[in-house]
């Protein structure tokens, strides 16, 4: 059993993600499109898709987004299992029609999310609190595609997680990360700008083992979806 893993820059991997997909025996292909000579990824023959951050926008008129969303589009069509982080949930979100923009305020660094009704109910999510202290980074935010259920949300963005069907999920916020990628992502020139307007530095071990066990749980039950 095989996903495919798109990544928009070499430093968003999987993180938490890669231990729930080695217990689940589920091997990975990574797609790297933001590189010039990177093939093309067998998308219909993957038991789901997996779209990871990154400092761009789902607005940026860049052509390996736009395929990247073709891809998210006929993944929903065939009902394959999609889990899209941060900007991969913005992409899944613009590729099912509905609109990205600029969130009222950014949120970088360690925020509370609140389940909604539907979100404690999931299959996925129901293992988190209320609230649940995550890491947040984004500019941007979505409205929810038609027919999505509203899933989380925060004090500063109304729309943190939701699910088009029953394998489809976008999550705002990042449960996969380590402490060691919070210090990676602090020191990127591509962040630098985000950094620089924070009141303090971002505590990376201010919630690192909860986050481990979270990650297990949500993501070894997206793994469970596949087929």
């Amino acid at each position: 059993m095989r996903v495919v893993v798109f990544r928009h820059v070499p430093f968003e991997g999987l993180g938490l993600i890669q231990p729930a997909l080695d217990e689940g025996r589920v091997a990975v292909e990574f797609a790297d499109l933001f590189r010039d000579d990177a093939p093309e990824p067998d998308v219909a023959g993957a038991a789901g898709l997996i779209l990871m951050g990154g400092p761009m926008s789902a607005n940026d008129n860049l052509p390996y987004l736009r395929r990247e969303m073709d891809y998210i589009r006929q993944a929903a069509e065939r009902g394959q299992p999609v889990l899209g982080v941060c900007l991969g949930a913005q992409l899944a979100a613009q590729a099912l029609g509905a609109r990205v923009y600029r969130n009222p305020v950014k949120e970088i660094g360690w925020f509370d999310v609140y389940l909604t009704e539907a979100g404690r109910q999931d299959p996925l999510l129901c293992p988190l609190g209320v609230p649940e202290t995550v890491l947040e980074w984004h500019n941007d935010t979505f409205d929810l595609p038609s027919g999505a259920e509203w899933l989380a949300w925060s004090e500063g963005c109304r729309n943190q997680a939701f699910r088009l069907g029953s394998s489809l999920y976008g999550l705002q916020f990042h449960l996969e990360v380590t402490p060691e990628m919070i210090v990676d992502w602090c020191a990127q020139d591509a962040n630098c700008g985000d950094v620089r307007e924070l009141d303090g530095p971002i505590d990376p071990y201010r919630n690192a083992a909860r986050l481990a066990q979270l990650s297990r749980r949500v993501f070894g039950r997206w793994c469970a979806l596949l087929k």
